[in-house]
């Protein structure tokens, strides 16, 4: 079991929670100690999202980051340790609302699946409830171990940098 120890610093002790709730569809939920405005931003700000959204346990950083956050817009995500041997992960926002709710699609392969992601703020924390819809048993079979592991290292990252985000402007 991964333990801290009392004096070192948690940005918070809120759990991140992967479930398969049919066969085509995954949910990801985790409350975050900030405002939907400022959670929202970590993933609509390519400079934000590069430093959150790779599992540093995997080793594999991400290399490039391009994001036109518009319905309409598209997105690239580029991982690998250089640009001649790296994987994409691309798509196209299909739905923007600032601080409330972002939907995309996946089209780095036929298996791909519809992104949602809503943020409902309550007190000044964020409720973050991530929802994917596959396009078959098989595609959410073959995603679902990756999700379970990397999501809630990502999440724990995410919280780091809202933590860095809440201070820099003010917040303790």
């Amino acid at each position: 079991m991964n333990e801290r120890r009392e004096s070192e610093p948690t940005p918070t002790k809120n759990r991140t929670t992967v479930e398969r709730k049919s066969d085509r569809e995954l949910v990801v939920t985790r409350t975050f100690d900030a405002p939907a405005r400022i959670v929202f931003e970590a993933w609509t700000k390519p400079e934000l999202f590069k430093r959150w959204w790779a599992p540093k346990s995997t080793g594999v950083p991400l290399l490039s980051c391009e994001m036109d956050v518009r319905v309409g817009g598209r997105y690239r995500l580029e991982f690998g340790h250089d640009a001649s041997n790296s994987t994409a992960f691309f798509g196209q926002y299909i739905e923007v609302t600032p601080h409330s709710r972002l939907v995309w699609t996946n089209e780095e392969g036929d298996d791909a699946p519809v992104t949602t992601v809503t943020f409902e703020e309550q007190d000044g924390k964020t409720l973050l409830v991530l929802h994917e819809l596959y396009p078959s048993k098989e595609a959410l079979d073959d995603t679902i171990a990756g999700m379970e592991g990397g999501m809630p290292e990502q999440f724990e990252q995410l919280d780091e940098l809202l933590v860095t985000l809440g201070a820099s402007m003010g917040r303790s």
